[in-house]
């Protein structure tokens, strides 16, 4: 086989079956309904009382992130379907692993859920909104979103199954019926993730030779896109004059995002561009270690509750 040169990434296509996409589906949803059973109505009405913490972590995520990520493209100049999987999974909502790091990591584990909850509701106009804005600025981006026609009301409905429909049905259980939701509140949340992992997992061995021929082309940009997330969100939390508690959570709530997601847009809307679900695939990998590594560090030294 002729060696491929980094412009083929763009016309790859990955090995992705109706079939599996709708088990992504599937396993997306549980891990939601995994988180929401942590939530009950009562956090939301505590951080309107106090929610500057919330509104920073939303501002990081669906704002600056989406920011720096455009920075990074007109720098460093990707193929296009490198740099349009770069702007979706930074408008992609916090993903589910940030809730667990951050209790590793000792920060604000309450305030992290909450952040998780309010993305990715806030996603289903933000996630599409954010897509269609900066995947639109920027010239090679734009034609692919021109040629896809991509829908931004089917972007939000399929956010809205997958992620919003499972949250409200945890946090109704957690309400209506607390003894049964304390009891499987951490056994579902350790099987959400096992199989979240499982599936991924199975997905690149589907993948692995065309993963491995171009993980090199998108693992620097990939690195540099987490840090600038990881070091955006802990920024502009000290910005705003947050604790020590409250950065922890928001540094990772910005540098963990939700890849899964990612994939499903990746494969239901834009037919799995191999630029693209690389991108979402090697974030996925990447974020776990980045994540727990910074948590490993974090964890050594306790964090302060007030502001410094």
């Amino acid at each position: 086989m002729n060696e491929m040169t980094p412009t083929d990434i763009d016309s790859v296509i990955l090995n992705f079956s109706p079939a599996s996409l709708q088990i992504l589906n599937a396993v997306l949803a549980i891990v939601m309904f995994s988180i929401a059973l942590e939530l009950k109505p009562a956090d939301f009405r505590r951080l309107v009382r106090a929610p500057k913490p919330v509104i920073t972590g939303l501002l990081s995520q669906f704002v600056l992130l989406p920011l720096l990520t455009f920075c990074l493209i007109l720098v460093t100049q990707p193929q296009p379907t490198i740099a349009l999987g770069l702007i979706l999974v930074a408008a992609c909502p916090g993903g589910n692993i940030s809730n667990y790091i951050t209790h590793r990591a000792g920060g604000n584990s309450a305030l992290s859920v909450s952040l998780t909850a309010c993305s990715t509701v806030g996603a289903i106009v933000l996630t599409p909104i954010n897509i269609a804005f900066w995947g639109g600025l920027y010239a090679p981006t734009r034609d692919i979103l021109q040629k896809t026609a991509i829908d931004p009301v089917s972007v939000a409905i399929t956010v809205g199954l997958m992620l919003v429909l499972p949250l409200c049905l945890g946090m109704w259980m957690n309400v209506r019926r607390p003894e049964l939701t304390a009891r499987l509140r951490r056994p579902f949340q350790y099987l959400s993730m096992a199989i979240f992992i499982a599936f991924v997992v199975l997905a690149l061995a589907a993948n692995w030779a065309l993963f491995l021929e171009f993980a090199q082309v998108v693992a620097v940009l990939v690195l540099a896109h987490n840090a600038l997330a990881l070091a955006g969100g802990y920024g502009l939390a000290t910005l705003a004059g947050l604790s020590d508690f409250d950065r922890r959570a928001i540094t990772i709530e910005t540098g963990i995002q939700n890849s899964g997601l990612g994939l499903i847009l990746i494969f239901g809307f834009f037919n799995g561009l191999g630029g693209m679900a690389v991108v979402a695939a090697f974030w996925g990998i990447w974020h776990i270690i980045s994540g727990t590594f910074l948590a490993s560090l974090w964890a050594r030294q306790p964090a302060a509750a007030q502001p410094l």
